[in-house]
C-alpha cells in the first residue's frame, strides 16, 4: 500500500464501499426472499470487502501517526462518506437478515 497514490487509495475505498453495500443489499433481498445461507454469504463477502478498505484506511492513518503528512481533498471526503454508508447498510442488512429469519420461524 506504501507505493498506492492517494487517488489510488481513495478509489480502493469508494470500490470496496460500493462492493460491501450491494453485498449488504443482496442480503437483505435474498433475507426477504427466505433464502438465509445465501444472505449469510453476502454478508461474509461485505465484512471482506470492509476489512480491505479499512485495511487501506488505516495505512492513512498510520501514515499521519508518523507525521507524513496526509492530503485531505474532496475525494478523500467522499471516499469517506461511501465508507461510512457502506458500514451502516451492512450493519443493517446484518440486523434484517437475522429479523427475517425470525420471522420465518
Amino acid at each position: 500500500m506504501d507505493t498506492l497514490s492517494m487517488d489510488q487509495v481513495v478509489m480502493e475505498l469508494v470500490v470496496n464501499g460500493g462492493h460491501a453495500r450491494s453485498k449488504s443489499m443482496e442480503a437483505i433481498k435474498a433475507a426477504k426472499k427466505g433464502d438465509f445461507e445465501f444472505a449469510k454469504e453476502k454478508i461474509k463477502e461485505a465484512n471482506e470487502a470492509l476489512n480491505n478498505a479499512h485495511n487501506f484506511q488505516t495505512s492513512l492513518i498510520q501514515k499521519e501517526a508518523a507525521g507524513e503528512k496526509v492530503e485531505i481533498s474532496l475525494l478523500m471526503v467522499h471516499a469517506q462518506d461511501h465508507l461510512m454508508n457502506a458500514m451502516t447498510v451492512r450493519d443493517l442488512a446484518k440486523e434484517m437478515v437475522s429479523m427475517y429469519e425470525e420471522f420465518r420461524k
